[in-house]
């Protein structure tokens, strides 16, 4: 005749239970990372670029609403300290820099960000190769402001680099903090390996 035999409930000392607790806990309380994206030019040699010039914000960040001032110093600072690590060196816009930077924001509202702001000399670059990346990142984030960076050619006034940051901002100094953070992280895509290049082709 087959026996059964009824398995004991385990029992965990109180003192696992509650270190099990903290730790989830302190997960639940981790902040949120934000989302970045890098896209580019797989066609591009970044090699070449050796100067850039910062030439800060289009007008469509004041839709934000935070201390435009003080992200222009932050991002100015960001973007030298940067690519100031990949070799690049920073010039005037009058130097004949082999890149510009700018940055500019798409709202929660997601408002039609090329009809905001002066974007002249340079496009919004929201179209073509470059729409697949941009049509997916600010739209999938509605209750979130996407900030955008882009490096683009001075002579061609092609994009050649791009990096997404995505995440509440409502704080000017601690919100943009973490936002600065993530960043310094894209910057770590550049230039984009010949791996990354290859990728892309495909």
């Amino acid at each position: 005749m087959q026996e059964f035999h009824l398995s004991r409930p385990q029992y965990y000392p109180l003192g696992r239970c509650l270190s099990l607790a903290l730790i989830l806990l302190a997960a639940l309380a981790l902040p949120v990372r934000a989302k970045t994206s890098v896209d580019f030019d797989p066609d591009v040699d970044f090699s070449k670029f050796k100067t850039f010039a910062f030439i800060g914000p289009v007008q469509n960040l004041v839709e934000i609403q935070l201390n435009a001032d003080l992200i222009n110093t932050r991002m100015h600072d960001m973007v030298v300290r940067e690519l100031g690590k990949k070799g690049l060196r920073e010039v005037n816009l009058g130097q004949n820099p082999d890149l510009v930077v700018r940055y500019w924001a798409v709202p929660e509202s997601q408002v039609n960000v090329a009809a905001m702001g002066n974007w002249a000399p340079y496009s919004a670059y929201i179209d073509g190769r470059w729409s697949g990346m941009y049509n997916t990142t600010p739209a999938s984030n509605k209750r979130e402001t996407t900030m955008i960076l882009d490096m683009i050619q001075a002579k061609t006034k092609s994009l050649t680099w791009r990096v997404y940051m995505t995440r509440k901002l409502s704080d000017p100094d601690k919100d943009w903090k973490k936002a600065e953070e993530e960043f310094t992280e894209g910057f770590k895509s550049y230039p984009p390996p010949d791996k990354e290049k290859a990728g892309k082709h495909k």
